[in-house]
């Protein structure tokens, strides 16, 4: 007969009394500086899971957090695992949103003196963050992505974030035989690496659902937790899942279905979406100025010391 392991209520009482009353509260790494954005739990011991359709922008607001999130926890380092894109063209985006030049500019190197300052002062936000960024090199693998997280990290005392992107097409140790599989295992292991104390953020493909009308869609609407492709493992394993969709109401608006809150209530945030310069910003509810975004980069400028001319 196997000896049973528990323990009662009562033997735990007086330690979690304590805790309540005179703990530490959780520790998060913000990824935006206020507004609704901030309120996202991203912290030790937590999966936070953002899935999109193709084209959505779910790798362009996953870096700009990730940036963000280092720029805002000077002690946080990053570890970027991303099977699509190489480093530069993720850096190519980042100067683009820091630095508001359109990315065509970036990604054909048709830089003009026009654009010098602002490049400059977005290059320099992104050096201060570079030697607490790293990104996985081949193969995509689970052993791979532990292999380089714990050099990367080996006698660092700060935080440590995990960023898998995307889920579907990193394996884990061994063949299981099918997709489902695969993703429920790589998930488990995750969540060993959540409890060992990373922060790790998990982005994930999203299959079509039916909207209202019985049409195939990726529409904000028709979204919902079976949208995770091969789910099962995966948003039972997070503790917050969201869901990026284009807005059924207006063009350039995305809405970020909070779909799972593990420890809070459930909140969904629109956010303006200006894909030249592939940044996101979180509209504060009721807010419905059209010229929120530019207002938006320019304090974000003034804050950098750009001075000067405008966003507009």
């Amino acid at each position: 007969m196997t000896n049973a392991k528990f323990v009662t209520a009562s033997d735990s009482l007086d330690s979690w009394r304590d805790e309540v009353l005179t703990g530490k509260p959780p520790t998060f790494y913000k990824i935006a500086d206020s507004g609704p954005l901030a309120r996202i739990e991203v912290g030790p011991k937590l999966i936070t899971l953002f899935g999109g359709a193709p084209g959505s922008g779910k790798t362009a607001f996953v870096m700009q957090s990730v940036v963000d999130a280092l720029r805002l926890n000077p002690t946080l380092r990053a570890v970027v695992c991303n099977i699509e894109m190489p480093p530069e063209v993720l850096l190519d985006r980042q100067l683009s949103r820091l630095s508001g030049v359109p990315l065509n500019f970036i990604r054909y190197r048709t830089l003009n003196a026009h654009h010098a300052d602002r490049i400059d002062v977005a290059m320099g936000t992104i050096e201060s963050v570079a030697d607490r960024l790293c990104f996985v090199r081949p193969p995509f693998d689970l052993a791979n992505a532990a292999a380089a997280a714990t050099a990367f990290t080996e006698g660092h005392s700060g935080g440590v974030l995990l960023v898998f992107d995307y889920i579907q097409r990193i394996a884990p140790p061994g063949e299981l035989g099918d997709k489902r599989g695969n993703v429920d295992a790589t998930m488990s292991f995750l969540r060993m690496f959540a409890d060992a104390g990373a922060a790790v953020i998990v982005v994930s493909a999203v299959g079509r659902q039916k909207d209202s009308k019985g049409r195939s869609s990726y529409s904000a609407d028709s979204m919902n937790l079976a949208s995770f492709k091969e789910s099962g493992e995966l948003e039972f394993g997070a503790d917050d899942a969201f869901i990026l969709a284009p807005s059924a109401e207006e063009s350039g608006i995305r809405d970020l279905k909070h779909l799972k809150a593990r420890h809070t209530e459930p909140v969904d945030i629109s956010l303006r979406f200006e894909g030249a310069i592939q940044a996101f910003e979180a509209i504060e509810p009721g807010t419905t100025d059209p010229h929120g975004f530019s207002a938006a980069l320019n304090e974000l400028w003034d804050r950098t010391d750009g001075g000067g001319d405008s966003w507009d």
